[in-house]
């Protein structure tokens, strides 16, 4: 049986014509193509469809919730390009033990990360895993974040949580954790000694019952967070509309989920 594989994603836009030129103006995609009413844009294997809907807002509201990540060249020169287009930046461009990350604000207030990495990383990230695979293969988009103790991240996301993870050696005597998420999806954890936790949700994990997950999680040690915007049962289950959903963090602060999905 063909396994799932994760090739494109969606942007819902109140202004889909001004979406569309800002990413081919910022990014340069490689084809830019109409498909029915979406425009496609091709950035290696993965592609970004942008659509008209009404049934969103003006402005994403929880920008955090999805970070689109674009693997560069240059970044300093995407960077310069972006300045000069006037955007706004969440995290200006910081060079993070050789490699260079940055976060830009489209104009409907969505995430776009660049990221350039350095020859190093980007050979740890493409080493044969276990099973003779490559981990990383022709993609251009990935997901990563930080942590402030990466032996605390390896033991929570690998015993707590029960994911496959893996360890990268790097030249300069650091690692970096890999979580292999089930699909075909990896996760890049590194360490930051001034890290600040992420107060919007970085992994969100469906579950077929969220009821079971939550104890199960609960059995093992994690605390489930409440906020008040939101309606949280006993359990800290929010089921106030939409998909049932739980928060909680992991040790270095960040936020995860389950959510339940049909």
């Amino acid at each position: 049986m063909r396994k799932s594989s994760l090739d494109s994603i969606l942007l819902a836009s109140t202004n889909p014509e001004r979406l569309h030129a800002w990413y081919v103006a910022a990014l340069e995609p490689e084809e830019d193509v109409m498909v029915d009413s979406y425009r496609v844009l091709k950035f290696g294997q993965f592609h970004v469809l942008i659509d008209s809907r009404t049934d969103v807002a003006d402005r994403n509201l929880e920008p955090g919730r999805m970070i689109l990540n674009f693997d560069v060249a240059d970044a300093r020169a995407i960077a310069t390009r972006l300045d000069d287009m006037s955007v706004a930046w969440s995290a200006e461009l910081e060079d993070r033990e050789g490699s260079l990350f940055a976060t830009a604000l489209d104009p409907d207030g969505n995430y776009v990360q660049i990221i350039q990495l350095s020859k190093e990383h980007r050979a740890a990230m493409e080493k044969v895993s276990d099973d003779g695979g490559i981990m990383f293969t022709n993609t251009r988009a990935f997901g990563g974040f930080s942590v402030n103790d990466l032996q605390q991240a390896r033991r929570f996301y690998g015993d707590t949580l029960g994911l496959k993870t893996s360890d990268v050696k790097m030249p300069e005597g650091y690692s970096l954790l890999t979580l292999h998420i089930a699909g075909g999806s990896d996760v890049l954890v590194y360490p930051k000694p001034d890290h600040t936790p992420a107060t919007f949700t970085i992994l969100n994990f469906p579950v077929s019952d969220i009821d079971k997950a939550v104890d199960a999680l609960a059995e093992r040690g994690v605390r489930f967070e409440r906020y008040d915007s939101f309606d949280h049962d006993s359990k800290g289950i929010h089921r106030g509309g939409g998909p049932l959903i739980a928060w909680f963090k992991d040790p270095a602060g960040n936020v995860l989920s389950v959510i339940e999905e049909d």
